[in-house]
């Protein structure tokens, strides 16, 4: 797997104001990817995404409250179906917890999720939409 992140997306009880906070009250540009149920940013390298807290403790198969989500997951995309199940393999092998194992899901991708030995939380996807750079970044629409 290599060294990268792509996507760190921060869980938020309200979106409107979690959007208004960083574009509005920081200057962030939004990208035009955002939504009505996820805003993008792009940062130096890496996309900044805001979800609802309860429905990305759900993707990732926790409780959104108490210890079992702390309200963050850190993405690693990958170039195809076939890298996120090597990626994910590695990551269990390594001592990783699978959380939800890759899959096809509702956007369009593929994806997964795993924890960590401190129980930090991984999305490691494939994305049709966003395709690769030459440096591994995302391309992220304007």
């Amino acid at each position: 797997m290599e060294p990268r992140i792509t996507v760190v997306t921060l869980g938020v009880r309200d979106l409107r104001r979690a959007v208004e906070f960083y574009h509005g009250g920081l200057g962030w540009p939004l990208s035009s990817a955002s939504t009505t149920e996820v805003a993008f940013f792009r940062t130096s390298g890496v996309v900044l995404a805001l979800y609802p807290r309860d429905l990305l403790a759900a993707d990732a198969n926790l409780p959104a409250g108490g210890s079992g989500f702390g309200g963050v997951t850190l993405a690693h995309n990958v170039a195809s179906k076939a890298e996120a199940d090597a990626a994910m393999a590695r990551a269990s092998a390594a001592g990783a917890t699978t959380l939800k194992p890759a899959q096809d899901v509702f956007w369009g991708g593929y994806a997964g999720y795993f924890a960590d030995p401190d129980g930090h939380v991984w999305e490691v996807a494939w994305n049709p939409h966003w395709p690769l750079a030459a440096d591994g970044s995302i391309v992220l629409p304007e």
